[in-house]
């Protein structure tokens, strides 16, 4: 994790990756010779190229809308970019959030910094009063969202670079 200081406070800032595509299984995961738990799910995913990915769902892993997932499902997870991952095929990942694909509505996981810009200059928010601001527990964020981690939801954008939205909600994947 890279450190970003503010006024004499460091933020842990966190680089994603991802992956869209349609689970093809899910099953409670062990770790080594334990047995499964039934706390963490092994996820099975076939991107659109056809190419297998899994994630590893821990109870720490931040589902959007608190949807159940499902076999069939189309879902993007996210995993943190800069966290140990081993070196296998098909590739294995941590999964730090998930969301189900909806028609109408775009998800962005990543470093906002001051401004409200992410981290790829792609996207920059807009607050307007409006915008539904929570915790990963759902509970009310008090405080600027800015300088943390966060998954954006939101509509359309502008074309411009970057481009600019107001989401609808916005969740502070706090450490």
């Amino acid at each position: 994790m890279d450190f970003v200081f503010n006024q004499n406070m460091p933020f842990k800032r966190g680089r994603f990756g991802s992956v869209t595509g349609t689970i093809v299984d899910m099953v409670p995961a062990r770790i080594g010779s334990r047995r499964a738990n039934g706390c963490m799910i092994f996820v099975t995913l076939e991107d659109m190229d056809g190419n297998t990915v899994n994630f590893m769902m821990t109870p720490s892993t931040y589902v959007l809308d608190f949807d159940t997932l499902s076999v069939g499902m189309l879902c993007t997870f996210w995993y943190s970019a800069d966290a140990p991952m081993p070196l296998i095929y098909p590739p294995q990942y941590n999964a730090a959030a998930a969301a189900q694909v909806k028609n109408g509505r775009n998800v962005d996981v990543g470093y906002y910094n001051v401004s409200l810009v992410n981290e790829d200059q792609t996207l920059e928010l807009n607050m307007d009063g409006s915008v539904d601001v929570r915790t990963t527990n759902n509970q009310y964020f008090q405080g600027s969202p800015a300088n943390h981690n966060l998954m954006v939801v939101y509509g359309s954008s502008t074309r411009s670079i970057p481009a600019q939205t107001t989401p609808s909600k916005i969740i502070v994947l706090c450490d």
